[in-house]
Order: structure tokens, then C-alpha cells, then sequence
């Protein structure tokens, strides 16, 4: 049985074969290219493993799934944290053909019961020391409306589990790998953007795999790379730019770590030499405000590249992560739906800090439209349409939002507004959605935070939309400061960066911290939920 999902054309398959891009392996040939090295493979805060280790575990567990009946074509919901029996889970589904959805550790019942009804997971993997795991009342739940579920293992398992841990030690010395055809569905990745119901991206293994060995050489990763996965471990960016499959592809070292604070990263930077790892924008702010409080930036002393993605990293924040953490910085964007733009090695500082790279290849392909999807030139901005080797080309079982975000060429529609620099590097503008329309006049929420972040003083800022009866909308800022900050002052700021009226914040509200998605973005939709609330 194989998973249905929109396939490319065959005439760009067959370019993508011939080019390279796409080699017909299978991705769990990453786990079987170290299997006799004695190397560590990843570390985490309660074990470290070798690369021969996670080969056997991850044989051992698909052995004893494929005894309990799991089978080529069957899916699985999992929810583990940012643990080494992540990728013992991940790499013995492959094994075996069977297709996760791997949840995010932050997720709750609404995500997981949307998840499982889309994809009717055979079996699911989840953590008893999470809050819905704690105990069996949602358990059992989940069991009654998700039928299709006949298998549960329990990572940190109780009496009465089949216990996750004991699946990875039990003997499967004749089991052989059958992991499905490389043109079909490895697992499934999360949409990033999506609102109401998650949408769900089949990703197969010959468009994952080119990802990783891209990445891999664009990022200079080798066996001497030690990798710090600061972000949820399931997420997209942490999982192939280049992330842990690219450093196992290369032989390196992976560290976890419980979350990106500096608290929790910087003493594992230090005691583990880590060379790479990856953030998002706040968290990158917050690694400064560190420092700051500090005085120097010595616990970062080995750290030779950081890449910053998940958003649009403002110029000011860029500077400053080369001056105040003294390493190279990589801008990386892109999306779990594909298309990745990376920022090179060598790339002049000016292209560095005020762009977010180019695509992995020339076939990588990227168009910048208007609304009516006719080309723009160089420098101006629009709509970004991509299609590519890595770029899917339909959401799992949505053919309506399908119709919608693909034009009549299998080119994507992601929502982001960017503009194409005469050298083919891409500046992220901000969202289509991301546009505050105050009585016509609209305006693009990233140009002012932006801006906000140069006052010395702010270490975060967002701003969102809130409903007016006279304009429509007005805007407000929330900030994250070191200080108190009068409102007047930073309009003033604002005026002085030579912006319209118009654009000056309605509003500003200053927090001690802003709330975040579980991939670590501003949730800007919490914000503007809790101005509503206010207004009433």
C-alpha cells in the first residue's frame, strides 16, 4: 500500500533525476552510512549514543514494530521532545515504510486529534512525562476516536506500557530493512503558516534527502561539526538546514537542548565545543540581552556559525550578532512546503545582513508576481512563487487549498512578499497577511519592528493589527525593553527614521516578554486575540 500524494510532473522528475538532485534512496541510509562508526552520534541531557548504537536501536525497534503488525504504508502520530529517541523512532519508521506526523512537543489535543483524523495513524509514540500523557484519561480518549490506532508505546513508561525503551533493546538480529520506494511519502512535515485546521505536507524521500546533501554543501558540515539542536526537534529547520539529518549524513556530533534560552544553550555550547547551530529571531534577542547582561560572550568562544531563519532577521539584529557573538552569521529562509535560501560562507557582510540568501540550485526556481501574477523585475516587490526539487507540489488530502496556492505551472504561492536583488539574493518584505490596512493605507508590520529594534533600548518588538470603526484597523506595538519607555519617546525614534504619520504605532504596549509559537516565532494572533479581548 502506498500514500497517496500530487506527484511531480515526469519531465521534471526526470530532470531532477538526471541533474542529481534526486539520487532514489531511501532516507534511512543516513542512519546506515555511519552503522559501524563508533562515533558519537548525539548527545542529549540524559545519554549519548553512537552512530553503530542508533543504527541498531532504530533495526531493533522496527523489528518489534513489524511484529506487532506495522507494515509498509501505514502512518504513525509521534510526540517526543528533543531527545536522542527522536531520531531512533524516525529512523526505524523508515525502516520499516511507515510515514509519521511528528508532533511538536508543545502540541496539545487539538493539534494531535486534527493530525491523527487526517492521516489515521496505525500507531502512536508519545511521552508519559508530557501533560496529556501524564495519565490515561486522554489516552484513552484519543484510542476510542482514533480507531485505527493499534499500537501506543510510551517513551518514560509506567507500569502497564509497552515501554518505548524496552522496543529499542530487544534483539532483532534477522530483521532487514523494506523501507518504501524513494518517490513515495517518507513522513509528513507540518505547514508553518497554517491557521484552523494544521495542513499536512507529504514529504518523500528523494526531495528530503536533496535537501540535506545541499544544505550540507552550501553550510560547510563535516564530521568535525558539532551541532546544537536549540529549537524543537521536529520542527523543519532544525530537522534538514542542513540540521541533525545533515550533521548524521556528515558523520558530526548533535547536541539537544531543552529550548533556546542562553540559560539552557550557552553552558552546552561551551562543555560540548558546538560549532553550528540555529535560532530564530527572538531567541536571538534574547541571546544578545544575555550577553549583554554578561559583559562578553565567552561561553560562545567555539561557535564558528550561527544561522538565524524561522523569520526575517533585521538588519540591526544581524550586525549584531557579528559584532557583540563575534561568530559568522548565516541568513537561511525558507519553508516546510520547500525552497530554501541560504546566505553563503562567503557571501560580502552587506549581502549577509541585509539579505536572506539565494536557493540551493538553479532549479530551484523563484518568481516574484504581482496580484495578478505577471512577473516583476528585479528590486521590485510581490508575490514569491517557487517550484523546485524540493519544493512539494500539494497538501496531503486538500484539494481545495491546493487550487488556491499552485498556479497553472505547479508554481507555489507561499504568502511571502519579497523582492529579488539584481545578484539573485532575496529580502523578505513581510507576509501578504501581515499587512495592516489602516483606513487604505497599508502597512507592512516588519518595516516597523524593524525599525523599533534599532532604538538601543528594544530588544523585541511586534506589531499587529487592532480593529477600529473609523479606520478599520490601527496598529499596535508591543515591545520587549530593557527599560520603561514612554510611548512618545519611541514614535520620536520612529519619526527620526524618516517614516510616514501614518506608520507610527496607534499604540504601544510594553511586556516583559512576547508570546511565542511552539516553533518560536512571535504569535502574533495571541496578541491580537488579547487586544480584542480588551476592547470589549
Amino acid at each position: 500500500m502506498t500514500i497517496p500524494y500530487t506527484r511531480w510532473p515526469d519531465e521534471l522528475a526526470s530532470r531532477y533525476r538526471t541533474k542529481g538532485y534526486w539520487l532514489d534512496l531511501p532516507l534511512s541510509d543516513i542512519a546506515d552510512r555511519q552503522k559501524d562508526s563508533d562515533a558519537v552520534a548525539i548527545i542529549d541531557d540524559e545519554s549519548q549514543i553512537s552512530y553503530r548504537q542508533m543504527a541498531l536501536a532504530s533495526s531493533r525497534l522496527a523489528a518489534k514494530l513489524q511484529q506487532a503488525g506495522l507494515k509498509k504504508g501505514d502512518t504513525a502520530l509521534v510526540q517526543l521532545g528533543n531527545n536522542n529517541e527522536f531520531y531512533l523512532v524516525f529512523f526505524a519508521l523508515l525502516k520499516l515504510g511507515v510515514a509519521p506526523v511528528n508532533a511538536l512537543y508543545s502540541h496539545q489535543r487539538t493539534e494531535l486529534f486534527s493530525y491523527a483524523e487526517q492521516i489515521k495513524p496505525a500507531l502512536l509514540i508519545a511521552d508519559r512525562r508530557h501533560s496529556l500523557f501524564a495519565d490515561n484519561q486522554f489516552l484513552d480518549q484519543f484510542r476510542e476516536q482514533i480507531p485505527s490506532v493499534t499500537t501506543v508505546l510510551m517513551h518514560h513508561a509506567i507500569d502497564g506500557d509497552h515501554n518505548l525503551a524496552e522496543w529499542l533493546t530487544t534483539p532483532a538480529d534477522d530483521f532487514v530493512a523494506d523501507p518504501n520506494a524513494a518517490d513515495e511519502v517518507a513522513f509528513f512535515q507540518l505547514s508553518g503558516g497554517s491557521t484552523g485546521t494544521p495542513k499536512l505536507i507529504p514529504r518523500t524521500h528523494n526531495d528530503y534527502y536533496y535537501s540535506i546533501r545541499a544544505s550540507n554543501d552550501i553550510c560547510g558540515v563535516d564530521a568535525d561539526t558539532r551541532y546544537l539542536c536549540a529549537l524543537p526537534v521536529a520542527h523543519n529547520y532544525p530537522m534538514s538546514s542542513p540540521g541533525c539529518l545533515g550533521i548524521f549524513y556528515a558523520g558530526g556530533l548533535v547536541v539537544m537542548a531543552a529550548d533556546p534560552s542562553a540559560t539552557q544553550c550557552f553552558p552546552l555550547i561551551a562543555r560540548h565545543q558546538i560549532t553550528l547551530t540555529g535560532l530564530v529571531p527572538p531567541a536571538v534577542s534574547l541571546w544578545l540581552q544575555a550577553i549583554s547582561e554578561q559583559g562578553n560572550h565567552g561561553e560562545l568562544n567555539s561557535l564558528r556559525v550561527l544561522q538565524v531563519g524561522g523569520a526575517r532577521l533585521s538588519e540591526t539584529l544581524a550586525r549584531r550578532i557579528i559584532s557583540e557573538i563575534g561568530c559568522q552569521l548565516q541568513q537561511v529562509f525558507g519553508m516546510a512546503e520547500g525552497l530554501v535560501n541560504y546566505t553563503r560562507l562567503d557571501d560580502p557582510l552587506e549581502i549577509i545582513v541585509t539579505t536572506q540568501g539565494r536557493p540551493m540550485s538553479e532549479d530551484d526556481e523563484v518568481r516574484v508576481v504581482d496580484e495578478d501574477g505577471k512577473l516583476l523585475p528585479a528590486g521590485r516587490t510581490g508575490r514569491l512563487m517557487t517550484r523546485g526539487p524540493y519544493t512539494f507540489r500539494g497538501y496531503f488530502n486538500n484539494t481545495a487549498h491546493n487550487a488556491t496556492c499552485f498556479d497553472d505551472e505547479g508554481f507555489y504561492c507561499s504568502g511571502d512578499l519579497i523582492e529579488i536583488t539584481v545578484e539573485g539574493n532575496i529580502k523578505v518584505q513581510g507576509r501578504e497577511k501581515d499587512q495592516i490596512n489602516r483606513g487604505g493605507e497599508k502597512i507592512a508590520a516588519e518595516e516597523i519592528e524593524n525599525l523599533l529594534q534599532r532604538h538601543p533600548d528594544i530588544i523585541d518588538a511586534a506589531l499587529v493589527s487592532m480593529s477600529d470603526e473609523l479606520m478599520g484597523e490601527k496598529s499596535c506595538a508591543f515591545i520587549v525593553a530593557k527599560q520603561p519607555i514612554k510611548p512618545a519617546h519611541l514614535r520620536r525614534h520612529l519619526r527620526e527614521q524618516g517614516i510616514a504619520e501614518f506608520k507610527l504605532p496607534d499604540r504601544i504596549i510594553q511586556q516583559d516578554e512576547l508570546p511565542l509559537t511552539p516553533v518560536g516565532k512571535v504569535d502574533k494572533k495571541a496578541l491580537r486575540q488579547w487586544l480584542t479581548e480588551q476592547q470589549k
